[in-house]
Formats: structure tokens, sequence, C-alpha cells
């Protein structure tokens, strides 16, 4: 199964997949409205601003696994990354991102994209997936990794 055909819900609970990306480049980030690190969609949003019409996609995957950081839900979610920091790019249904009940998104992502010392595990909340036109996993950023410290890496798959 391709990465594209991996199914995700959006903010309304909505089916669909990855295909829509098809061709672009993709950066993959599990996020949470209340965690330390949020001050990181203002960052994501200049990149989706300055790059989407060069073919970057910029797609968030709320998660509560990290210290109850996302409690929020659905609408709530987007409205809080609007209101708070701007956010445009598209954010999908809150997920898990490890453990037993990982979205496969994110297994693959993990299983392709090891971290540190080869954990197949995801750490924290803004880690970040670099995903090239073609679909494959091209880079995995730790969340103390700002989107202005990978913009390089993503000019480059532009």
């Amino acid at each position: 199964m391709s990465l594209y055909d991996i199914p995700v819900n959006n903010l309304r609970g909505e089916t669909s997949n990855l295909s829509e990306y098809k061709g672009r480049v993709m950066l993959i980030v599990n996020t949470a409205t209340k965690c330390g690190f949020a001050p990181q969609f203002k960052g994501l949003q200049k990149l989706h601003e300055r790059y989407k019409d060069q073919g970057l996609a910029v797609l968030g995957f709320p998660s509560n696994q990290f210290a109850n950081q996302e409690p929020l839900e659905g609408a709530d979610i987007q409205q809080a990354c609007e209101l708070n920091h701007g956010v445009t790019f598209p954010l999908f249904a809150k997920i898990d991102v490890k453990g037993p009940n990982a979205h496969p998104l994110f297994k693959r992502l993990t299983k392709e994209a090891p971290g540190l010392l080869g954990t197949k595990s995801i750490k924290w909340n803004f880690t970040k997936f670099l995903i090239d036109r073609d679909g494959r996993v091209v880079k995995r950023f730790p969340p103390t990794a700002t989107p202005e410290k990978i913009e390089g890496a993503i000019r480059n798959l532009l």
C-alpha cells in the first residue's frame, strides 16, 4: 500500500486519503495546541504560505498522547489553531501516533524514518516527517527542529 492510500479523517470525521497530495512535497507533523512547542504552528504556517504554490503541503495531525496537550476535538482544534496561530494549512482528526493504537500513517512514517538510535516511536509533539513528491519518507525531524531550521531541506525537495 502506498502512503497515498492510507485512510485519514479530517476534523469533521470524513474519511479520505493523502492521494490529493500526490506529486507534492509533504511535511507531516503531529501537533498539540497546548504543547510548549505550539509556537511552531506560526513557523509551519509561514512554510505553508511561502511554498504551497511550489508544491509543499503542510499537514497537521493532532495527538493527545503527550501530557494531554491536545484536549480539544474536531472544529475546536481548527478554531484554536486559526485564532492563536493563524493556521490555514490542513489539520486532520486527532489520532494516536505511538503505541498499539497508532494510526497506520504514523506506523508507516516511523518505520521508514526511525528516530534516534533506531526507535520507531514518536517521543513528543511536533515531530516532523518530510516526504518527497514520490511519496518517499526522506527525513524525520525532532520536535526541537523548528520550521525555520528545516526550511532548507524543504527547498531542496521543491
